[in-house]
């Protein structure tokens, strides 16, 4: 029986794709998938994540995505927003930064419209982190004002 090229070919492409398929779990085992982060404990909504209750891990599923936690930097002194279990990654997207000020505390209110300055005692009526805009109570006035939350724990009012 006489073999054509292409039924030679064929069948080269078929071997190759066999001795694949044999290496193809080594291959996957091989290839580095990364890290991921998981608590330790139970860590409850509000709770701040600490260094000792989580831990890296090596990620063995190739399936795994979403926008999870790769190393323990990423997540320490952040604030949870829902329940992280232990053994299971931790989303980005369920985690906070922590309050720059809460609620019914006092902080300072500023107010700049060119070279002027104003600046009196608030209370803001919400716990907020930096960057959040707010509501505040003037002190003085009792005049309810919004404004950014700073980082250095003062409020810039906004005009209306």
């Amino acid at each position: 029986m006489r073999f054509s090229q292409k039924d030679i070919r064929r069948a080269g492409l078929l071997g190759l794709a066999a001795i694949m398929a044999m290496f193809a779990p080594a291959a996957l085992q091989a290839q580095d998938l990364g890290t991921a982060v998981v608590p330790t404990a139970i860590i409850y909504p509000g709770e701040e994540v600490t260094a000792g209750r989580v831990q890296e891990v090596e990620v063995t599923n190739p399936n795994l995505a979403g926008d999870y936690a790769r190393t323990a930097k990423e997540v320490v002194g952040l604030i949870s927003r829902s329940t992280l279990l232990p053994g299971r990654t931790i989303p980005i997207s369920s985690l906070r930064e922590p309050f720059a000020m809460t609620r019914g505390s006092t902080v300072r209110l500023t107010f700049s419209i060119g070279n002027m300055t104003i600046s009196a005692a608030g209370s803001p009526l919400v716990d907020a982190a930096v960057g959040d805009v707010i509501r505040a109570r003037n002190l003085d006035s009792g005049v309810i004002v919004s404004g950014t939350v700073m980082s250095d724990g003062t409020i810039h009012v906004v005009a209306k």
